[in-house]
């Protein structure tokens, strides 16, 4: 009898652990996916980091403080990379508007193009929260 136990003890914990190997795999291959050079020899990640370092000067603090609240709702473990993402949208289209100083209609815009129609819930009742028409943004929702 304890050796049935065991046994499916066994099966279960080796079916948990491949699970559990399987989407950390999944995870790893979309980021090596983003690492592989594109047509230009630069990759998806390349790009975002060259957009940030291109417009690291452009940031305000109220800029700063705003980016913060919205991907306040995104967990810590991946807010890193949710804020990179952002940002390198947000440098993207500052670089092509030419802009001397990021404005919240840019970090607005960015965090549209940036994430998921999903996320947009909140940009929503963030910019209800904040007074801000939302119709200016309406084709980027």
């Amino acid at each position: 009898m304890p050796n049935e136990y065991f046994m499916w003890f066994m099966v279960i914990w080796s079916v948990f652990i491949f699970v559990l190997m399987s989407i950390g795999g999944y995870f790893m291959f979309r980021k090596f996916l983003k690492k592989m050079p594109k047509e230009d020899g630069m990759s998806i990640l390349d790009w975002q980091d060259h957009y940030i370092e291109q417009t690291k000067d452009l940031w305000d603090e109220e800029g700063k403080a705003f980016l913060e609240e919205l991907v306040e709702p995104v967990p810590t473990l991946f807010r890193d990379v949710a804020r990179d993402k952002i940002k390198g949208k947000i440098g993207e289209l500052a670089i092509e508007d030419k802009v001397d100083l990021i404005s919240r209609d840019h970090i607005i815009k960015g965090y549209c193009l940036a994430t998921p129609k999903r996320d947009h819930k909140f940009l929503i009742k963030k910019l209800a929260e904040k007074n801000i028409d939302k119709s200016v943004y309406q084709q980027f929702l």
